[in-house]
């Protein structure tokens, strides 16, 4: 494939379907290239695993939007006000040590322990969806379980409380892909944004009437106190509403569509459960749901892995790209469930890696083993060539999954 001089497209149902051969181009001939988005936003990509790991270690670029410049923040700082200021000052747009201090607020909510503890109730909540799929037709796997499961799972980890969980709107996720002032979406995008404002006003007033030790009641807590502004408040709670929900939802979309296209993979996770620790991870590297960062930047001018980076210009990661790199994975392209060692991206590395993976791949775990064992002979009810990926800038899944299991 040969590669433009101008910003490469990331964007469009080709790509979208399948980036792997775009990324392998780009690998083969440097780690950093420029490319655009459907905004104008133009950024600077890093492929390689060395580089990308580098990169997301390194302690030049810092992830605060005031480092962006302002032909950057003309294009991506669209969000209006207030809810721009009000909901983008959440940990992935923070440097420490405020990042460091946010941070500490959500770890022991998302500790491995404490997950490992409520597993049971996760279970349960997997084993009810199930249950309730309709005895006959074909089944959307996306409206009726991925959609489904990360949020009520997410709700029981944060302490959010019945009621206010029975009333989110997963359509209020779309807000972190905002469209620009002059798009013919822009209205609806804006009366979502603020139905969810809206809603983050009613989460904070529940914990502060409620209390309780849930990770919610302990931020209204740290609000109180002084340790967090409102602003970064309702940040923190936007972010978890969304960024616990979405990329969940479209990683267990990712993972079936990969052992579909893999029936011996499928038959052999089947048999043999115990093997599920191990392919989550293997299904992490082979198609990551969240596919690319967010924005890192530089303070002043700088090289970036052989390319000079002005100050201010977006940097962002593709994690999808890292988890490909021959250099690291030999037959990166095949799924292979013996792979070992596999140090995949897929949540990140340094400072920004994911606090709430331990939560994920419980929940992926769960997901996967409830699925391969309550639905026994499930395949796609469509072509292949028919699945709709989501067109959304950072991240990767299809928007339904209709399967048959008779």
């Amino acid at each position: 494939m040969s590669l433009p001089e101008e910003p490469i497209p990331l964007y469009g149902a080709e790509y979208k379907t399948d980036p792997y051969p775009l990324y392998t181009a780009m690998r083969d001939k440097c780690p950093v290239h420029r490319v655009g988005f459907p905004s104008g936003v133009n950024a600077w990509l890093v492929t390689g695993y060395d580089a990308a790991h580098a990169t997301l270690n390194d302690r030049r670029l810092g992830k605060n939007h005031r480092l962006g410049n302002d032909g950057w923040r003309a294009l991506a700082s669209i969000m209006p006000e207030p809810q721009h200021s009000q909901l983008q000052v959440h940990l992935l747009h923070q440097d420490p040590p405020k990042h460091t201090a946010m941070r500490k607020l959500v770890l022991d909510a998302f500790a491995p322990r404490r997950v490992e503890s409520l597993r049971p109730r996760f279970q349960e909540i997997a084993g009810t969806l199930v249950t309730e799929f309709p005895a006959d037709g074909p089944l959307d796997l996306v409206t009726l379980f991925a959609a489904k499961f990360p949020f009520l799972v997410l709700a029981e980890t944060i302490g959010l409380s019945p009621a206010l969980a029975k009333d989110f709107r997963r359509e209020w996720g779309k807000v972190v892909a905002p469209v620009g002032p002059k798009d013919p979406r822009r209205p609806e995008y804006e009366r979502l944004l603020h139905e969810l404002q809206t809603y983050i006003t009613d989460v904070v007033a529940d914990n502060r009437e409620t209390g309780g030790d849930g990770l919610l009641a302990g931020l209204v807590t740290a609000h109180t106190q002084g340790a967090l502004s409102k602003e970064e408040l309702d940040s923190m709670i936007f972010q978890l509403l969304v960024a616990g929900q979405e990329p969940v939802t479209n990683q267990i979309t990712t993972m079936l569509v990969a052992l579909l296209r893999h029936p011996s993979q499928l038959a052999r996770l089947r048999a043999a459960p115990e093997l599920l620790p191990q392919a989550v991870e293997e299904l992490l590297r082979y198609d990551s749901a969240f596919e690319l960062t967010t924005w890192r930047f530089l303070a002043e001018d700088d090289g970036l892995h052989g390319r000079h980076v002005p100050a201010g210009d977006s940097i962002i990661v593709s994690l999808c790209a890292a988890n490909r790199d021959p250099g690291q994975f030999p037959n990166p392209d095949e799924l292979d469930f013996d792979r070992s060692p596999n140090p995949h991206l897929a949540f990140g590395h340094g400072i920004h890696f994911c606090p709430g993976a331990a939560l994920a791949r419980a929940e992926l775990q769960i997901a996967l083993g409830t699925l391969l064992a309550r639905l026994p002979r499930f395949r796609l009810a469509v072509p292949d060539a028919d699945l709709k990926w989501v067109p959304a800038v950072l991240g990767r899944g299809v928007s339904s999954l209709p399967v048959t299991t008779d």
